[in-house]
């Protein structure tokens, strides 16, 4: 690509970095989770949610769990200010969830600020400014000691507005563009602010370490929190957050290792809502640690209400393929994908294992309130005998043999492939039931009756009509399918195998029906037919009759 000379990296590595954190395989707990919905990704929206639409949101992450939410900019804009005041005076702050605010080191913002929470049980002051080599260049066109000056002063600042409230209030600070600043210039500016803060057991202090433009892989970012994890000052009182962007596309992976580097602390969105490409998805992170047996404290059991919501307030969509939450992420269009998920489904069923290994599913879609036969199994051109099969099996209860799977499965796809089109459920019902069910054309059988002839032998009188011909014909054999199946070879003077029958109850229907499946063969061609009726005798008939008019059909 052109230009490319004028590209290289921003970033500045620890050197030397010990990497103890590239020893841990796994997150064993989760972190403290924040919220940032209600301000970065409010503000990355292109229309900012209402008033009543942050209080739904603002209600809804309640309900899942989160314990701490950046509510706004209170500074910024009379609906941010009025948004804060709401939920002080309304009381819809439980006492367990603490409210965060952002506010720049100037004055006059975090007075306003201040003034925002008066009332508020409990609240984070989160305090910034920009401290990265390119922000001090081009933006501020400051020293080093002076960037400090700004930080230090906004801190002193907030400790005495904290000190005239008649609330006690926690503190956070984000040297904002992090991954492009010095590392030991990160460092040294934090450990400012804490002498100033000067935290202790009963008054931690959140040191917030933002990704706030993506600059390196996620190594990189991992060895920046280690190096601030292993020298801040008072560290045993401080709880580092981590806040990443996702403009690399390595949101989640930066978090993972940020944990795994000494990180206490994520903030960021659902569904990874936030300007440029977003912050890191908390969704994605919470159901990682889900799906390595790590409870994440936060309850997505209802990932269609979350969608549905977030779609609603934002007027954005979750992309169907996003982690865990996306309309397809759980979807088997293959064959061979639907045949192992339907055969490691039968399998935990056998063994009655309850751990979740299934192929392709790496946790159990109904988990997240998702459906088996609505969500997992799709069916299209593309898919095989073994998902449709499963299809039928779990959401209509027909358990029809191994080889005709195969039969209908081909017809299926041909439907689905001659449509362009993905089959709804009901479709691919449709098609077996117009296929193989109750078939009564060009041959019917209006009466039937049985004798037992005495060892075995059952003789069957068997009212056939066929082409304008009536005629009732009589036949033994060694059951009444094999009695009814010799009257119509004599009738048709026709021979064939009657090669497969099988048999249940249809449980999934509310009333009591059989299902029997017929399979004839004739020519090395397979015929298969279908009989539902409230007895089981009647059901057998009816599939050999059906199996029959398809072989009369010539339907394969």
């Amino acid at each position: 690509m052109k230009n490319v000379n004028q590209y290289h990296p921003q970033f500045f590595p620890v050197e030397n970095p010990p990497m103890a954190w590239t020893k841990k395989t796994m997150i064993e707990k989760p972190p403290v989770w924040c919220s940032v919905d209600l301000r970065d990704g409010n503000q990355a929206l292109i229309t900012p949610m209402s008033l009543e639409e942050k209080i739904e949101f603002f209600q809804y992450l309640v309900k899942i769990g989160f314990k701490e939410i950046e509510i706004g900019f209170p500074a910024a804009s009379e609906t941010e200010y009025q948004f804060c005041r709401t939920l002080i005076e309304q009381n819809m702050i439980p006492d367990d969830v603490t409210i965060q605010v952002l506010t720049q080191a100037r004055e006059h913002i975090i007075a306003k600020t201040f003034e925002a929470l008066k009332g508020a049980k409990h609240a984070i002051v989160h305090l910034y400014n920009s401290t990265s080599l390119a922000q001090r260049e081009q933006v501020f066109r400051k020293s080093r000691e002076e960037i400090v000056d700004i930080a230090v002063k906004g801190a002193e600042l907030c400790k005495a507005y904290r000190k005239k409230a008649e609330e006690h209030f926690r503190f956070e600070y984000s040297p904002e563009s992090f991954t492009g600043t010095e590392p030991e210039f990160a460092l040294e500016i934090c450990n400012a602010i804490l002498q100033v803060w000067e935290p202790s057991e009963s008054n931690s202090v959140i040191i917030n370490l933002p990704v706030t433009v993506s600059h390196s892989m996620p190594h990189i970012y991992a060895n920046q929190v280690e190096y601030m994890n292993n020298h801040l000052h008072k560290r045993e009182n401080v709880i580092i957050s981590l806040h990443p962007h996702n403009d690399r596309g390595c949101a989640v992976a930066d978090s993972e290792l940020g944990l795994l580097a000494g990180g206490d602390r994520i903030e960021g969105t659902l569904f990874g809502n936030g300007e440029r490409t977003g912050n890191v998805d908390i969704i994605t992170l919470a159901m990682n640690m889900y799906s390595q047996g790590i409870d994440p404290k936060l309850d997505f059991s209802n990932m269609p209400e979350a969608v549905e919501l977030y779609e609603r307030v934002t007027r954005m969509h979750v992309y169907e393929r996003s982690p865990y939450s996306g309309q397809l992420v759980f979807a088997a269009f293959s064959g061979s994908h639907q045949d192992a998920i339907a055969k490691g489904m039968h399998w935990r069923e056998e063994h009655n294992y309850k751990d979740w290994t299934v192929p392709y599913l790496p946790i159990n879609p109904s988990d997240v309130g998702r459906v088996y036969e609505t969500d997992v199994i799709r069916i299209n051109s593309q898919s095989g005998k073994g998902g449709i099969g499963y299809l039928m099996e779990s959401k209509y209860g027909f358990h029809i043999p191994p080889k005709m799977r195969e039969s209908f499965g081909y017809l299926v796809k041909n439907v689905s492939d001659h449509a362009h089109k993905e089959l709804l459920p009901e479709e691919v019902r449709q098609i077996f039931e117009d296929a193989y069910v109750n078939i009564e054309s060009p041959l019917t059988l209006p009466e039937v009756h049985y004798t037992q002839k005495g060892k075995g032998i059952i003789e069957a009188t068997v009212t056939i009509h066929y082409q304008g011909r009536t005629e009732t014909v009589h036949a033994e054999g060694n059951g009444r399918l094999d009695a009814v199946s010799n009257a119509l070879k004599k009738f048709l003077q026709m021979r064939y195998k009657l090669m497969t029958y099988n048999e249940h109850a249809l449980e999934v229907c509310s009333n009591s029906q059989a299902v029997s499946y017929v399979s004839l063969e004739k020519n090395d061609k397979t015929f298969w037919g279908v009989g539902i009726q409230s007895d089981i005798i009647n059901s057998s008939i009816s599939a050999l009759t059906s199996a029959l008019n398809r072989l009369l059909e010539g339907k394969v």
